[in-house]
């Protein structure tokens, strides 16, 4: 049966290329650079919230937010550059193996910024507020989840826009200039289903009851899902990419 054959093939060569796509993060300088900036940014937000909020106001929630929401405007960048490694790709490309590798990473910046915030409290000087670690688990969880939505986000937006500026900047402009949009009260209601902003908010700040979860699913859904979706349908539409023909004595840039 040549169609189960084809299924276990894919199957067995999912777990190489999702490696290949994670050493991609790190493949060059920029690439690094942007890693260490997201995860820097995470450390000086903790670091300075921490500083900055008085001891009975010191909160995991507190920190959360602003760690989280600060490393998740950088996040995308990264997802941004691997879809733009498939479009570059000759022949068909595989979309799973980079969705795979995208998500895992979003999940080690959540992680990291989920112990950023811990040591922060730990090591505060003077001590924190008395409910300190309140919703502290559905926030952990909340901040892994944050990061992988803005991370789909990302690689969506980077099989639909060819310009990395311009991506770069539609993952940043278009979550927040919707939110923006819907703020007026009659279409108040509408941010929660909408946007991922309201669902940061509501992941890094208290506990999530059904409607927040259904809410954060719908975002997923929409922005995660469906952006990926049709940047994957526009990869397939593309023309084929000849590899390029090796010249002797002329090394080939690597992208960014």
């Amino acid at each position: 049966m040549p169609h189960a054959r084809d299924d276990d093939d894919d199957r067995a060569g999912l777990a190489p290329a999702t490696l290949a796509a994670l050493r991609r993060c790190g493949a060059t300088r920029p690439r690094r650079w942007l890693v260490a900036v997201t995860l820097l940014l995470g450390v000086l937000a903790g670091v300075g919230v921490t500083a900055a909020t008085p001891a009975g106001e010191r909160t995991f929630a507190a920190l959360a937010d602003t760690v989280q929401s600060l490393m998740s405007v950088t996040v995308p960048f990264l997802g941004i550059l691997l879809a733009h490694d498939l479009r570059r790709a000759p022949g068909t490309a595989r979309l799973a193996p980079t969705m795979v590798a995208a998500t895992l990473v979003a999940a080690a910046v959540g992680v990291f910024g989920v112990l950023v915030c811990a040591a922060a409290l730990v090591l505060a000087p003077g001590g924190t507020a008395a409910d300190t670690w309140r919703y502290a688990g559905t926030i952990a969880l909340g901040s892994v989840l944050v990061q992988v939505v803005a991370q789909l986000v990302g690689v969506g937006l980077g099989l639909l826009l060819r310009s990395f500026v311009v991506a770069a900047l539609a993952s940043i402009v278009l979550p927040l200039g919707l939110y923006a949009l819907l703020g007026v009260d009659a279409l108040r209601p509408a941010q929660g289903w909408l946007t991922p902003y309201a669902t940061v908010r509501n992941l890094l700040s208290r506990d999530m009851d059904a409607v927040r979860w259904a809410q954060w699913l719908v975002v997923l859904l929409l922005w995660g899902v469906g952006l990926n979706a049709v940047g994957a349908a526009r990869l397939r539409r593309r023309p084929p990419v000849s590899p390029p023909a090796a010249t002797q004595g002329t090394p080939e840039r690597s992208p960014a």
